[in-house]
């Protein structure tokens, strides 16, 4: 079999290709555009599939150098945790602290379910693991992170079973946020209850969000001095022998620049600029992540495997449909984070983001779902996820000493 190499620039250029070409499909194929489905996973999945093609019949193997995949990944994130302005998370403390339980709940119910369903069908709790919380919630960062833990404890292929849940998550969630948001939308007639920017209490005033062609450069320049910082503080964190995604040191520093910049009135944080920003960069990350999908992984996996990951993808349906719409307000907002609710808890957030954009994009804009889902779903959840699992395999090597 024949292996074709790309590096970085080659992968960058290809993930472009592959946005254009799904840009272009959805505005060929009603279908598509319809159901919300993002550009990225479109013309990523056509790749992803010719490429699965090409493996099995022996013709060709694409390996990516996917370096920068991480740095579009940090760079959104970073974004995202300039959002973090106190005087607004404070106005929507409530509708954080409730989206958190629900959260806290999902990575509860996701590891329950795979561990009863493990043992109903007589497998190891810990094999059960591999298609829980760790590929759900995590995606495929925490999957490559605590893959090789499970392996230390027993769990043999630990590491491909991880990375081949969050493939088949990553892919599931991105496919049924967009159709199960717009389900909610159109079934309960939501877009009379959506509020507009101006009149939400989570949302900034809109002079703050004002572009600047001038204004791109610093804004750039304040993104890279919070991923170099980060850095520091992801260090740090790592002292304490929990596993965090890399980009979560980069939130934090980003966070606490917004913050020192709005009260102290020093310097300014473009927000609007530093929002284009990221949002480049998170169709960049997905491009990237969706033409390196190896789909034969999934293929591998053995029928238990396949009744695991139906179960979580029936899990999240529910959880979002009947936990997240209610306790959320049964609202537009609610319906925009159930959609978002799919991505990062099938994947990652950038998938989240992705859904409730195709579906704002189509209806109306959510300022609440978008700043829920990002600091929710990334910081907090990524948290607690790691926390979980952590003290989880704790557990698991004390009875394997015992």
């Amino acid at each position: 079999m024949k292996i074709i190499s790309l590096d970085m620039y080659q992968t960058l250029a290809l993930a472009v290709a592959v946005l254009f070409l799904g840009a272009f499909m959805k505005k060929k194929i009603h279908m598509l555009e319809k159901f919300c489905i993002p550009a990225p996973v479109v013309g990523g999945l056509v790749f992803a599939i010719l490429s699965c093609v090409l493996y099995a019949l022996g013709i060709v193997e694409f390996n990516f150098d996917e370096t920068l995949k991480t740095v579009c990944m940090v760079m959104f994130f970073t974004s995202v945790g300039f959002q973090a302005n106190l005087r607004v998370l404070k106005s929507g403390g409530l509708s954080l602290l409730i989206f958190l339980l629900c959260v806290i709940a999902l990575i509860m119910m996701q590891n329950l379910t795979s561990v009863g369903l493990a043992k109903l069908m007589g497998l190891s709790p810990l094999l059960g693991l591999c298609t829980g919380s760790i590929p759900m919630v995590g995606g495929h960062g925490t999957a490559g992170a605590f893959g090789p833990v499970l392996e230390d404890l027993g769990v043999s292929g630990a590491q491909t079973l991880c990375t081949a849940a969050a493939t088949f998550g990553l892919i599931a969630g991105s496919l049924m946020g967009g159709p199960l948001g717009r389900r909610l939308i159109l079934k309960h007639d939501l877009l009379k209850t959506a509020v507009s920017g101006d009149e939400s209490v989570l949302v900034e005033e809109e002079k703050k969000h004002r572009r600047s062609v001038s204004m791109y450069a610093p804004a750039a320049y304040q993104i890279a001095i919070a991923m170099g910082l980060g850095t520091l503080v992801s260090w740090a964190l790592s002292l304490t022998g929990m596993t965090f995604p890399v980009y979560i040191g980069a939130m934090i520093v980003a966070a606490f620049m917004r913050n020192i910049g709005e009260y102290s009135g020093v310097f300014t944080i473009h927000m609007g600029e530093i929002n284009d920003i990221g949002g480049i960069c998170l169709s960049l990350f997905l491009g990237i992540a969706m033409i390196t999908l190896k789909l034969w992984q999934l293929a591998s996996l053995a029928l238990p495997l396949i009744v695991l990951l139906v179960g979580q993808v029936l899990l999240m349906a529910v959880f979002s449909v009947f936990v997240v719409y209610n306790v959320m307000g049964r609202d537009y907002d609610a319906a925009i984070l159930s959609a978002g609710t799919c991505g990062f808890g099938m994947g990652a957030t950038p998938n989240a983001m992705a859904n409730m954009q195709a579906l704002v994009e189509r209806y109306a804009p959510s300022v609440k779902a978008y700043l829920l889902v990002p600091i929710v779903g990334s910081m907090f959840a990524d948290f607690l996820n790691s926390l979980c699992i952590t003290f989880s395999s704790i557990c698991f090597d004390e009875k394997r000493s015992a």
